[in-house]
């Protein structure tokens, strides 16, 4: 499983530099989805791969995270395992596009 760790806009430098501070997101192959731990819940991207690029078809916060960015910690993870790999990123749901929309830093992984 491929990991890597997400940090907020809002993490302090000492915050970033610690990994116990900022949340991995891993990429379950198996499942198909990229996960993220968060206050013992644990959040997903659910994706299917196709060719050379990933189509990320749902995102799923567990209800008493909503609302602390914790998708957006998600997405972008999942985005910076995809650039990682050399991928191209499609938005198969809202939220994905809405957050792709929001960060043209990630325009270059657009499908």
């Amino acid at each position: 499983m491929t990991e890597i760790t997400a940090h907020s806009s809002k993490d302090t430098p000492a915050e970033a530099a610690s990994p116990e501070a900022a949340p991995s997101v891993r990429d379950n192959k198996a499942l198909h989805r990229f996960e993220l731990d968060a206050h013992g819940e644990v959040a997903f991207a659910s994706y299917r791969r196709s060719g050379d690029h990933v189509v990320i078809t749902h995102t799923e916060t567990p209800p008493p995270l909503r609302g602390r960015g914790i998708a957006s910690q998600l997405v972008r993870g999942a985005l910076e395992l995809i650039r990682r790999e050399g991928l191209k990123v499609t938005a198969g749901c809202g939220f994905v596009a809405d957050y792709l929309d929001a960060h043209p830093e990630y325009a270059d992984l657009a499908a």
